[in-house]
């Protein structure tokens, strides 16, 4: 269990990592695009390189904030709850999600296969774009990881208080 819980954080924190790079890369270009059009001369292609790096920047930052636990929670209900039958909730919930975006990153996987062998590119700047598929499918698929940890130490007692 130890080994899956550093494997997930060393790679959350790869994405974070990857995640931070793009994020300044994409404010880099709308700045610069900003600043162009100022000048009459826009920067061609900036909505698809924006669009591209903003799918990265959410896809790889599912993970860490899954494990930081900084996602919207409505508990309105469940807060009543007695400890126990929250853990089991919990873990059930864990499960079912752990299952969903599985599937998504399958799903999106399967998709990036069919744009690669397409040989499709971007309709401005004519830039291969399945990597930037394969990207999401990667972040959803830690996300996954992520889940596993979390179903795992709640059924195994060990849930942080």
């Amino acid at each position: 269990m130890k080994y899956l819980e550093n494997l997930n954080a060393f790679l959350n924190k790869v994405l974070m990592i990857l995640g931070g790079i793009a994020v300044l890369a994409l404010m880099v270009v709308a700045t610069a695009n900003v600043t162009l059009r100022i000048f009459h001369i826009p920067f061609r292609g900036a909505y698809e390189i924006v669009a591209f790096l903003g799918a990265i920047v959410i896809a790889f930052a599912l993970g860490y904030t899954q494990i930081r636990k900084n996602n919207i929670v409505v508990d309105i209900l469940t807060e009543k709850f007695p400890k126990k039958l929250s853990r089991v909730l919990d873990g059930i919930n864990y499960f079912i999600t752990m299952i969903f975006f599985a599937i998504v990153s399958w799903q999106i996987f399967l998709w990036g296969m069919r744009i690669w062998e397409s040989h499709e590119v971007s309709e401005t700047l004519k830039i291969i774009y399945h990597p930037f598929i394969f990207s999401v499918s990667l972040g959803f698929a830690v996300l996954s990881l992520t889940l596993i940890v979390d179903f795992l130490k709640t059924i195994l007692n060990k849930v942080e208080q």
